[in-house]
């Protein structure tokens, strides 16, 4: 790969992510709102933002925490939701050949958007490490200045449940998940583990119903994948 940018390149890559990281910010208000009315501290709130760093699974901790859930099962569920940032490491330290405190920095800053604008400027590699370092840095910010903002407003409310924020928990994770569904096994999957979650959710204390959820979207996948390993082996085995 060439390892030319010009400097418009450049530009365009951080404008890019400077207005993913404002976007991001906005977003990351609700999140800090919602944290404080599920019974989370504003230092407990903001910890979170700082050390977690991926907006879906703060989102899945702090919704099993407010519905009552165990501590145990929303970081499970929070874990399980975050995985996905571990397969994304493993094309991104081949792109970014991070070393010392920049390997750690890495791993932290490795989310959907980071990934996604490295991969969508990976024509260069010089394109991919700035997309993936400037969109990082830019929604890390954002990410945290958004939530402390949320946190403390909802935190100077005697009661934040005024604020009627209880419905967008679910509704910040159709917002996430919608997008994803651009295939009929997507929405297969989605579709099982909604229909998990639903049927289990009256029978089991909050959180517990989620990871059956996750466990049978992971089982719906992997079925769905076979039919096509199959013929990916038969291909190579020719």
């Amino acid at each position: 790969m060439s390892e030319e940018l010009t400097d418009a390149k450049k530009r365009a890559i951080r404008r890019d992510a400077i207005g993913l990281g404002v976007g991001t910010g906005a977003y990351a208000l609700s999140f800090g709102a919602l944290s404080v009315s599920a019974g989370l501290s504003i230092w407990q709130t903001q910890a979170l933002s700082l050390l977690m760093f991926t907006g879906a699974s703060q989102f899945a901790l702090i919704a099993i925490l407010g519905a009552g859930g165990g501590a145990v099962v929303a970081v499970a569920t929070a874990a399980l939701v975050g995985s996905r940032n571990a397969f994304y490491s493993i094309h991104m330290v081949r792109v970014l050949r991070p070393s010392g405190w920049r390997r750690l920095a890495a791993a932290q800053l490795t989310i959907d958007e980071s990934t996604g604008m490295a991969v969508g400027h990976d024509e260069t590699d010089a394109g991919a490490r700035l997309a993936f370092w400037s969109t990082g840095i830019a929604i890390f910010i954002c990410w945290n200045v958004g939530t402390l903002i949320g946190a403390v407003a909802a935190g100077l409310l005697d009661d934040p449940a005024v604020l009627g924020l209880d419905a967008a928990g679910p509704a910040a994770f159709l917002a996430l998940i919608w997008p994803r569904l651009t295939s009929w096994s997507m929405r297969a999957v989605f579709a099982v583990s909604m229909a998990c979650a639903v049927a289990f959710t009256p029978f089991w204390r909050p959180g517990i119903p989620v990871l059956i959820a996750g466990a049978a979207g992971v089982a719906t996948g992997l079925l769905l994948a076979l039919p096509e390993l199959r013929r990916a082996r038969g291909g190579g085995a020719a």
